[in-house]
């Protein structure tokens, strides 16, 4: 949820259009404890309902660790986390920002048939989960994707980014971030 969607928010303001996916089973933050993660379901949960459920919870604690800063950002950009597995658009490339989560999608893609017949190219860039690396990777990112000539898609919380249009550097091509 963090580094995507600094992608995510990066390349929107370089006037791509962009969406977000996640590929794990739930959206899953850091609790107040170890073993006490925020869980929430895809489809269902809001950025705005995990923000205000987080707020209500230890509004201090919250804010202290960034996340509800990272959850405000992430509202203005888009109204809550999809996944990608219920996803049935088709991508030319997908840029994963964590391996495991290059692992699942490459996973998904072998069990779920192609209508078009192209291939969906993959890759990965792992990114270290802090604001800080997030900023540096998505930063790296939208220079990647910037390139004229290149192809490509992207992955990480749980989440993919769909572009789709014409970038900036008049590429035409369909973008998408994941992360897990």
């Amino acid at each position: 949820m963090n580094r995507s969607m600094e992608a995510h928010s990066f390349m929107q303001k370089r006037g791509f259009i962009i969406e977000s996916y996640g590929s794990g089973n739930q959206v899953k933050l850091p609790g107040t404890a170890i073993d006490k993660p925020n869980c929430y379901e895809f489809g269902k949960a809001t950025y705005e309902y995990i923000y205000n459920d987080l707020k209500a919870k230890d509004a201090a604690y919250y804010t202290q660790n960034g996340l509800l800063n990272m959850l405000d950002r992430n509202r203005r950009i888009k109204p809550a986390p999809q996944k990608f597995q219920h996803e049935d658009q088709e991508f030319d490339v997908i840029i994963c920002l964590e391996e495991r989560v290059y692992d699942q999608v490459v996973d998904h893609l072998h069990t779920k048939p192609s209508t078009s017949g192209n291939p969906a190219h993959v890759i990965n860039i792992d990114i270290e989960d802090n604001p800080e690396e997030a900023t540096i990777g998505a930063w790296f990112v939208c220079e990647l994707c910037g390139k004229k000539g290149y192809t490509i898609q992207i992955e990480q919380l749980n989440f993919l980014y769909h572009v789709s249009g014409e970038p900036p550097s008049g590429l035409h091509r369909k973008w998408s971030f994941l992360e897990n």
